[in-house]
């Protein structure tokens, strides 16, 4: 790293005598006056009547602290690139049927959540934007950026001209585009472009048409709100022609990780003498559990992003930075047509995507290779600001385990549990308003029932998306130890699962099913009509008998909950594996980045100062877990641990994240660490 940064360095001070007597971007392009925005009526791109290239770069606002966007967003403009491009993601945004966060909304979220702060922080940094605000945008975000609620409306089609559905997306757009609108190049704002929907194009299949229809109102409404610059659609152009897109209404571009001429070449036959973009053009890839942690070659993306810019098209790399999906905001895919959620594949909380600028923000050589390319290609020079420092990590000194709590001590912390004769999902538990439970855990439990020896546990249709079994407190499902235990009991591929309960007859047992949402689906052949999590595809039989009458106990760990608990004990140093929360302390003198590892843990979640930070789960890719400075405060910071299974007795901190898969007993994988 520190010889990457080096040669950054180097790049940027010989260029630093010729930049500071070039105009900025904005000034090129803005002055003496704006009167036109973007232009696509040609075979090349114009802003404000001079030619221009798009050199973007994906940053999701909400993946990165705040304190860090212009840092991140200086280091894009240092490389060379000239725009910026976000998703905005509607279940933060809309939290609550009805209730919005724009970075005061009250939500554990919301200091990610000023966009309008965001945008102009991109404009000061001398970059233009990309908007895509979806309404679908799938991002490997949890449900592709839907709410949750929107669940709750019985048969509701999302992603379809369904009335049920666009009610929903006309009030949300009515309050979010009005906010952009006013950030619009032609306004004196950064924004160059807006795109409609997202991969539209690949949800052909199984049955289901893309719906020109729906496309057409998300046109209607981002004009009757004022949306005037340039509306664009992306797709892979090879695979799925023009079936994502509205021809002659929305400047179509491509999606792809190489053979860019094949997919330029097919959007010239698609649309005659217009300009030729990509705009995901992906520089790495993302993980989901129990694979290997995927990297791609520098060589190979400097090739192809070369052919990109020698096409010569505009692009934007997806992702340039890629963060984190903090908290339980990760997606998943779905690997097959079918929506019984046997092919259900969750992300894991890194989304570091092996991109040009890593998790933590440093420089890898990808970022060198962009940087030297675009000195390269862009004709239009403009000054460029010195390549920022990289910030000092740390690897705090371990800390152990000062207090603990069960489970039966965690319930006794929730005053709002449901009374169910039948089982409900999460999405449908009579909670937050009306809105349902969107995230965490949910505890089914049935009272007073009698086990006779060897009794059989039946859990009708697939978990959404995992469960942990306890009778009278006591674990009785296996611990995920190995990938090869996702094929087992308690976990989303199996179909009506069974589970003896132990060789002893009971009396008055209390059961508990513990179940986690992995993470809604982003991407897959029609996931998004089934979308619930928790236990709702079936009933729960105990010796081929309905069980019926549950107390249902949604586990949020929202932030103010987690900083309020009570009960917690000394740790009684014995071995009760379980579902257990787990309390320490960090003390700090000054506040830096470090990773979390949790390589001597099994499963769960951490939390910091209330803040869920995100998953772990030993089976890996992922070991490790960013931790940056802004959650920290110097002093005293609370650590949470909330551990299925095992949990251990220390917490460990490093300067690198590490990965490594555990496939099983002997066998530990691909380890490595990015240094």
């Amino acid at each position: 790293m520190t010889l990457i940064y080096s040669i950054v360095v180097c790049c940027a001070t010989m260029a630093l005598t010729v930049s500071a007597v070039l105009p900025t971007l904005y000034e090129y392009y803005t002055l003496p006056k704006i009167e036109t925005g973007l232009s696509a009526n040609q075979s090349y791109f114009t802003l404000n009547g001079r030619n221009i290239s798009l050199y973007s770069g994906a940053l999701h606002y909400f993946r990165v602290p705040k304190p860090y966007w212009r840092d991140r967003l200086r280091k894009m403009r240092a490389a060379g690139l000239n725009a910026v491009e976000t998703y905005i993601p509607w279940n933060l945004h809309e939290y609550e049927d009805g209730k919005y966060d724009f970075g005061k909304g009250g939500t554990d979220m919301q200091d990610f959540l000023d966009v309008k702060e965001f945008f102009q922080i991109a404009k000061e940094e001398d970059l233009f934007a990309i908007a895509r605000p979806g309404p679908f945008i799938c991002a490997e975000w949890e449900f592709g950026g839907f709410p949750s609620w929107l669940l709750r409306t019985k048969d509701i089609k999302v992603r379809t001209s369904d009335s049920k559905y666009m009610k929903y997306v006309t009030r949300y757009f009515d309050v979010l585009l009005p906010i952009l609108a006013l950030l619009q190049f032609t306004n004196g704002g950064p924004i160059v472009a807006f795109q409609i929907e997202n991969e539209y194009g690949s949800t052909e299949g199984n049955g289901f048409e893309p719906d020109r229809v729906y496309l057409r109102q998300l046109v209607d409404l981002y004009r009757k709100n004022g949306i005037r610059e340039l509306l664009v659609s992306s797709d892979s152009p090879t695979a799925h022609g023009d079936k994502g897109t509205l021809p002659g209404v929305l400047l179509q571009t491509a999606n792809f990780a190489g053979n860019p001429k094949a997919e330029f070449d097919k959007l010239k036959e698609l649309q005659h003498n217009k300009p030729t973009m990509s705009m995901e053009f992906w520089t790495g890839w993302f993980d989901h559990w129990s694979e290997y942690h995927h990297t791609r070659d520098d060589d190979d993306f400097g090739k192809v992003y070369e052919q990109i810019l020698s096409y010569p098209a505009s692009v934007n790399m997806y992702m340039f930075h890629g963060g984190t999906s903090f908290g339980f905001l990760n997606g998943a895919n779905l690997n097959n047509a079918q929506i019984d959620n046997s092919g259900y594949q969750p992300d894991t909380t890194s989304y570091d995507y092996d991109a040009p600028l890593t998790e933590a923000g440093d420089y890898t050589e990808k970022y060198v290779i962009v940087k030297k390319l675009l000195n390269q290609y862009n004709k239009v020079l403009t000054k460029l600001p010195v390549t920022p420092a990289i910030s000092e990590k740390i690897a705090y000194p371990k800390i152990s385990v000062e207090k603990e709590m069960m489970l039966d001590d965690i319930l006794a912390n929730i005053h709002s549990s449901v009374s169910s004769f039948n089982l409900l999902s999460m999405e449908n538990l009579p909670i937050n308003n009306g809105s349902g439970q969107s995230f965490g855990y949910t505890l089914y439990r049935k009272e007073n029932i009698d086990l006779p020896p060897n009794s059989v546990l039946t859990i009708e249709g697939r978990v959404c998306d995992s469960v942990v079994v306890l009778v009278n407190g006591v674990l009785m499902s296996k611990p995920l130890l190995y990938t090869e235990d996702l094929n087992g009991f308690g976990f989303w591929k199996v179909n009506n699962s069974k589970l003896t309960l132990g060789p002893r007859g009971l009396k008055n047992a209390t059961l508990d099913l513990l179940v986690e949402n992995w993470g809604r689906v982003n991407f897959g052949l029609l996931p998004q009509f089934n979308q619930f999590k928790g236990l709702w595809q079936g009933g729960v039989l105990i010796n081929k008998e309905k069980v019926t009458s549950w107390k249902i106990y949604p586990i949020e760990f929202k932030k103010s909950w987690n900083n309020n608990l009570v009960g917690w004990k000394d740790p009684s140093g014995r071995w009760a594996p379980g579902p257990s929360l787990h309390k320490a302390t960090l003390n700090v003198k000054e506040t830096k980045d470090t990773f979390v590892s949790m390589e001597g843990w099994t499963k769960g979640i951490v939390i910091v100062n209330g803040f869920v930070l995100g998953r772990y789960a030993r089976i890996g890719p992922q070991q490790t877990l960013y931790l940056p400075a802004p959650f920290l405060k110097n002093g005293t910071n609370t650590i949470l641990v909330f551990e299925h299974y095992m949990p251990a007795p220390e917490i460990k901190f490093c300067r690198t994240p590490h990965f490594k898969t555990i496939k099983r007993k002997g066998l530990q994988g691909r380890s490595s660490s990015r240094n």
